[in-house]
């Protein structure tokens, strides 16, 4: 979501006639959003405001923002910690920062650019806050309850990204499936997902983060039926122990998770899933841990993300449990989740050799061109042709746990 932020932001500056800046000590204008999800993540921030203070000095006439998650109802306080910067501006709230861009591009009578040049892939959120209030998450703190965008002004934004030039849309949600819940007529997730697939010049849609509790039927039968809609869903877990599971205030339990999982493959049996865990939490023992390991190996995800547990002022968790297993032991714990899924994502993906399959090409990362299947798998190959934007078949010549390496039969340009 916060990238989803920070590139609508820069789309609307680019109208304004702004270019981005290669270093920050070039910029007029210097943006931090900021997301407070661990405490790393606002360690980050801390320390990229403390560097800014001297270029600050040295560039009075530039302006500093500090945006997203970090910006909540107490800005006083964060006016008196870094008073080096200008504005402040809650997730999403960028108005007084377009406002005050407009007025300094007007004064040095820069062009205004219609049109920025659009990236093939981009985010759509579609539906903005929380209000499942897992006892470790600080979104609905930050980002507030749920609030979803009326289906037509989604399909609005959606066929004006085609006419940029965009082919792939991720709508993104804290909840995505919780999509349409308050609006008139509710309409879900499946119904947009329904609308957008036949918006001619869009060649995929994905989304997420689903929740396990709120993944119906509906949804799972639509991914499965619809053609623009690809095969990959991300469905955080977060333990594989109930009691854990009931101590976050998930909502599901590990065997109606395990259910779940076997009607999204039974429907759509080339699905790629990924999840998120989350290691050390209050009263995770080696017993309850190693369920999340067994979890792992049973289910054999395609992709997990782990992050060891950090508590953030302000959710339940951090006010009412004991943060009680030990940061080494979070990272040992934290480091047997990577090992273990190492070995499963380089194992499932080693299928791939020797299949040809479809990608979408996203930009080029240093000499070769960087794609992905539907399935999300990071495909790199080499072609001296301008690939970006284009849907091209390629071969699969190996296979890592983390990207597939292939040779696309396109060398002069065309399919």
């Amino acid at each position: 979501m916060n990238k989803a932020d920070s590139q609508r932001l820069a789309w609307d500056l680019e109208r304004l006639g702004y270019q981005h800046a290669q270093r920050a000590e070039e910029a007029d204008i210097i943006v931090l959003n900021s997301c407070v999800v661990r405490q790393n993540a606002e360690d980050r921030v801390l320390n990229k405001l403390s560097d800014l203070k001297a270029l600050k000095r040295k560039r009075p006439d530039a302006t500093l923002v500090l945006a997203g998650c970090m910006v909540d109802s107490a800005v006083d306080g964060l006016k008196s910690a870094f008073p080096h910067v200008d504005l402040f501006l809650r997730p999403q709230g960028f108005d007084e920062l377009l406002t005050h861009a407009k007025d300094l591009s007007s004064a040095q009578t820069q062009n205004i650019s219609p049109t920025p040049s659009l990236p093939p892939t981009t985010f759509v959120p579609i539906i903005q806050g929380c209000n499942n209030f897992c006892t470790y998450c600080i979104v609905p703190y930050r980002r507030g309850r749920e609030k979803s965008r009326p289906l037509a002004e989604i399909i609005c934004d959606v066929q004006g990204l085609i006419q940029g030039g965009v082919k792939q849309v991720t709508l993104l949600g804290q909840n995505v499936n919780s999509y349409g819940h308050d609006l008139p007529g509710k309409p879900d997730l499946a119904d947009l997902l329904r609308e957008l697939n036949q918006i001619d010049g869009l060649a995929r849609i994905r989304f997420l983060t689903s929740h396990p509790k709120d993944m119906d039927q509906k949804l799972i039968e639509a991914v499965a039926s619809l053609d623009k809609v690809c095969e990959h869903i991300s469905l955080p877990v977060q333990s594989g122990d109930n009691e854990i599971l009931k101590a976050m205030r998930r909502g599901y339990t590990i065997e109606q998770y395990r259910e779940l999982v076997f009607r999204i493959r039974s429907a759509i049996p080339d699905v790629a899933l990924s999840t998120d865990v989350i290691v050390g939490f209050p009263n995770e023992d080696l017993e309850r841990f190693r369920r999340t390991l067994d979890l792992l190996q049973e289910l054999r995800f395609d992709i997990v993300h782990v992050a060891a547990y950090s508590p953030r002022s302000a959710t339940i968790a951090a006010q009412r449990l004991e943060d009680n297993v030990e940061p080494a032991e979070k990272k040992g714990r934290l480091c047997q989740v990577e090992e273990i899924q190492e070995q499963i994502a380089a194992e499932r993906n080693a299928l791939f050799v020797g299949q040809a399959v479809e990608v979408l090409v996203e930009g080029r990362k240093g000499s070769r061109w960087q794609s992905r299947t539907r399935t999300d798998k990071l495909v790199f190959f080499d072609s001296p042709a301008d690939c970006l934007g284009q849907l091209l078949q390629v071969d699969i010549e190996h296979a890592g746990p983390w990207s597939l390496q292939g040779k696309c039969g396109v060398d002069n340009g065309e399919e």
